[in-house]
């Protein structure tokens, strides 16, 4: 079984659309697929392609009192273009009304992100990620900056190249994993030389840093080791 980095998902919106290199090989696209074949009638038969908001799942975090860590819409992008703004807030405000819980999200939609974190409150058990898979995404730490959140994280997954040189001032958190699965498009190739990179520069940083699995058809065979040492530093 895969490890766990994230927490257990609340997912308030489902669908969306590639925009970059990490994209190709979703894991949320082919989760829809799978589920369209079993059950036509859920929240995912419209297909991965159409993003829809379901205002019937906001509440689930109000009802459990005792505290949890949710990953948010691990089904979909929270700053997709076709997320309405009025939709996102309600987001934040369950959020921002369950100091019980720690909520992270995370996105490849760093601009939008952005802009908006002025209109959105972050409370303290709100935490911000983006998705960096290469060094043409590096950007998208610097729109992370500006977000307001107690906890920054970058996820390198899946890592498809170098990031090269990182500025890591006020983040906190890294998580790094090769791409994994087979079929048409199978996973792309993951150098060891690039992880080392990005922890050696967290090291140097203070940041903390998890190295969560190498690239392959099925990772969990290969195990977490990284020059001799399983990398799970948490924040």
């Amino acid at each position: 079984m895969a490890v766990q980095i994230l927490g257990d998902c609340w997912d308030t919106i489902t669908g969306c659309t590639k925009i970059s290199a990490g994209c190709r090989e979703c894991y949320a696209e082919k989760f829809t697929r799978w589920i369209n074949r079993l059950d036509k009638t859920d929240k995912y038969s419209a297909g991965f392609g159409v993003v829809a908001c379901h205002d019937d799942e906001l509440d689930v975090p109000r009802k459990r009192k005792k505290p949890k860590t949710y990953f948010v819409n691990s089904m979909a992008d929270t700053f997709h273009k076709d997320v309405p703004d009025g939709f996102i807030k309600k987001i934040f405000e369950v959020m921002n009304s369950c100091p019980q819980h720690t909520f992270q999200l995370l996105t490849k939609r760093s601009d939008r992100m952005a802009q908006l974190s002025v209109d959105l409150k972050y409370t303290d058990n709100i935490w911000q990620g983006v998705s960096v898979e290469r060094q043409d995404y590096v950007h998208r730490i610097d729109d992370l900056r500006k977000v307001p959140a107690r906890i920054r994280f970058v996820m390198f997954e899946p890592l498809v190249g170098s990031v090269g040189k990182l500025n890591l001032d006020g983040i906190h958190w890294t998580i790094v994993g090769g791409e994994s699965g087979g079929g048409i498009n199978k996973f792309r190739p993951m150098d060891v030389q690039w992880v080392r990179e990005i922890r050696d520069q967290c090291v140097s940083a203070g940041v903390k840093f998890v190295f969560k699995q190498f690239s392959g058809k099925r990772p969990e065979q290969l195990g977490r080791l990284l020059d001799g040492k399983i990398w799970d530093e948490r924040p």
